[in-house]
């Protein structure tokens, strides 16, 4: 007698994955800020490109770099680091970072910005990078407390097929960037598609949703700022002062 026997299947039978079916996020750079209240703040996002082997550099507000296509060697703080596609790097504001593009070909990434108004229309990148401003909000990043605040580049994945997620806000604010699929985003009863290229503006309070009808995986980045200790998501609606 065989204990604990296993059953196997008949040979030729076909064996197929489950589809994830939980939303994967992966933190693809993160700092912490210890006061955001000094001036008023802006998002804002770049789109760079580099020529193989070109050379530039980075002299801006706090930021985050987060890399498409190509590679890029960054120098900061005395170290070196070669970003991949889908690798991030934070630059604090005051910190110059050297850039260059590997050989095999352009170096293409995103820079998102933590900026003053003042510092809004500074170049980021000096020539010869060639830089399309993508993103800015029109107005300073409401309902910023004294305090703490988490900043992070967040790559976020919603697996095909998935519904709406339920209403909720954030502690801070973000801005979303649409690397891949088509999300349904619901904000006040209306539901609109977002695309590949997309970028979403989510101050405090607003109450929203995000789904994925569609049949491929739905990939985007968050540049995300929270109170720190606190949830970057909150269900619901911000209570009432």
């Amino acid at each position: 007698m065989l204990l604990g026997a296993v059953a196997l299947p008949a040979s030729g039978t076909a064996q197929t994955t489950p589809a994830p079916t939980a939303i994967i996020r992966t933190v693809v750079a993160a700092t912490k800020l210890a006061s955001v209240t000094d001036v008023p703040l802006y998002f804002k996002a770049l789109s760079v490109t580099l020529q193989p082997d070109a050379m530039s550099a980075i002299s801006a507000a706090d930021g985050i770099l987060y890399q498409m296509s190509g590679t890029t060697q960054v120098a900061l703080d005395g170290g070196a680091k070669r970003l991949n596609a889908g690798e991030g790097l934070f630059v604090a504001r005051g910190k110059i970072a050297v850039l260059r593009a590997g050989a095999n070909g352009p170096s293409t990434f995103l820079h998102f910005l933590l900026a003053p108004a003042a510092e809004l229309d500074r170049p980021a990148e000096a020539a010869p990078a060639a830089v399309t401003e993508l993103y800015r909000s029109a107005n300073p990043i409401p309902d910023l407390k004294p305090g703490g605040y988490d900043l992070n580049l967040t790559r976020v994945t919603f697996p095909a097929a998935m519904p709406s997620n339920p209403p909720h806000h954030r502690s801070g604010a973000a801005l979303y960037f649409i690397i891949s699929g088509t999300g349904a985003n619901t904000v006040d009863g209306k539901t609109e598609a977002k695309g590949p290229g997309s970028l979403i503006y989510e101050p405090y309070a607003l109450v929203h949703q995000w789904g994925n009808p569609g049949n491929e995986p739905l990939i985007f980045l968050a540049f995300n700022i929270n109170p720190e200790g606190v949830a970057a998501v909150l269900p619901g609606a911000p209570a009432k002062n």
